[in-house]
């Protein structure tokens, strides 16, 4: 067995039950970490199959950027774990189904991989890692694929912004446009004083006054 076997089946088994993790770990902050790991270990699995270019992409864009934000936005949120904890157990033989479909689906692949002779294996597929023939594969063969993909992840960010809209009740708001409608009379009201100075001396004589009316 080479080398690179035995690094594919240790990354693999590392991969698995990293994802059960995931699935099952109560801590919504130590599933964002194992899902780092299963990143990680995936771009792994990606370097040894010579997918260079997918295995930074996924490094630097999910790893990155994207579990950075999922781990912020975790820890800041007040969540309630015994909340989320009280519907695992009913929907669990759901999905339990998916998952053995999925199982299914990717032993299906595997072992016509496996059985598959070597010299079946297309010439292309030594270019798989290669940015250049990778970015001719995707804007020429499967651009329309591509660009169904790439709107179905706009319309997932905008449906992520309205669900979590939220308006808070402690927070001031005022509206942009009667701002801009205030005039200053509305704002300012001059009202007419006596001088500062003035006022000061009627007090001292009216202070006097009453001193004299009391020694009197």
């Amino acid at each position: 067995m080479e080398f690179t076997t035995v690094l594919f089946y240790v990354f693999s088994a590392i991969l698995i039950l990293a994802a059960t993790q995931v699935i099952s770990a109560r801590n919504p902050v130590h599933a964002a970490l194992f899902l780092v790991l299963c990143f990680f270990t995936a771009s792994g699995i990606w370097m040894l199959l010579k997918a260079e270019f997918l295995a930074i992409v996924l490094v630097l864009v999910y790893v990155g950027a994207v579990m950075v934000l999922f781990l912020f936005v975790v820890m800041m949120l007040d969540i309630n774990l015994d909340k989320l904890r009280e519907g695992f157990w009913s929907h669990f033989p759901v999905a339990a189904a998916v998952g053995i479909v999925i199982v299914l689906e990717m032993s299906a692949v595997l072992l016509r991989g496996f059985l598959r002779p070597d010299n079946h294996i297309p010439a292309a597929a030594d270019k798989i890692g290669n940015t250049k023939a990778l970015g001719i594969e995707i804007f020429k063969n499967y651009q329309f694929a591509f660009e169904v993909a790439a709107a179905i992840l706009l319309l997932a960010i905008v449906a992520a912004v309205a669900l979590t809209l939220r308006r808070r009740k402690d927070s001031k708001y005022f509206d942009p446009a009667a701002a801009v409608k205030v005039k200053s009379s509305d704002r300012i009201r001059i009202v007419s004083m006596k001088a500062e100075s003035e006022r000061a001396e009627n007090n001292a004589l009216a202070a006097a006054a009453s001193t004299v009316k009391q020694e009197t």
